[in-house]
C-alpha cells in the first residue's frame, strides 16, 4: 500500500491509501478520488517527504487500541489510556462503536479538525498560557470582548466552568506539511 498526501483546488489538505502509483492515477482520472472536506475532485498529490520506518514509527498505540472500545484517547496528548488509569477531564466522551473507524472517516475528521483549527487561528487571538486569566478578564468585564484561544490546565478549565465562562477543550493538530 502506498500512501499519499492529497491537495484539492482549494487547497484542502489529505490523505489517500492505495496498491500502487498506477492506482492513484487510474482513480483520479476517473474521478473516484474526491476532498472530504469540499467534494472537489480536482485532485492531486502533495509534495510529501518519505516516510522511514525508525523504531519511533514502529510502535504503534493508538492503531493497536482503536478497535479496543474499553481504550480511550486522552485529548491532551492523543495518547491511548486504559479504562482503570485514565483522568476524565470536563467534555471529554467515551465512544464504543462495533466497528473500527474506516480510513476515509479518520481522513474527513482530521480534515475537518485542520479546518477548524485554520479558522480559529485566523479569527481568533492566541494568549497561549494565560487562556485562564485571558478568559477571566473578559468575563468579568475588565477586557474587551474578542475571540481568544490558548491552553490551560484541567484544573483550570473545570475552574472557569465553574464560574460560569464557557470553554471547549479541543484537540490541537500537528503543522501540516
Amino acid at each position: 500500500m502506498i500512501k499519499y498526501q492529497l491537495i484539492c483546488d482549494l487547497s484542502h489538505e489529505f490523505e489517500g491509501w492505495f496498491q500502487t502509483s498506477a492506482s492513484f492515477d487510474a482513480q483520479n482520472q476517473s474521478g473516484l478520488i474526491t476532498c472530504p472536506v469540499c467534494g472537489s475532485a480536482n485532485v492531486r498529490r502533495a509534495l510529501m517527504t518519505p516516510n522511514l520506518a525508525s523504531p519511533k514509527r514502529r510502535r504503534r498505540p493508538f492503531a493497536d487500541n482503536i478497535s479496543n472500545p474499553n481504550a480511550s484517547i486522552d485529548g491532551m496528548n492523543g495518547t491511548p489510556s486504559s479504562p482503570s488509569n485514565r483522568k476524565k477531564s470536563p467534555g471529554s466522551r467515551d465512544v464504543a462503536s462495533g466497528a473500527s473507524p474506516s480510513v476515509t472517516e479518520i481522513n474527513e475528521a482530521m480534515a475537518q479538525l485542520r479546518q477548524l483549527q485554520r479558522k480559529i487561528k485566523a479569527e481568533y487571538r492566541d494568549v497561549g498560557t494565560e487562556f485562564a486569566a485571558e478568559a477571566r478578564k473578559i468575563h468579568y468585564g475588565e477586557s474587551a470582548p474578542e475571540n481568544i484561544y490558548g491552553q490551560s490546565s484541567d484544573e483550570e478549565r473545570e475552574s472557569l466552568l465553574d464560574e460560569g465562562i464557557d470553554v471547549v477543550a479541543m484537540p490541537w493538530m500537528p503543522p501540516e506539511h
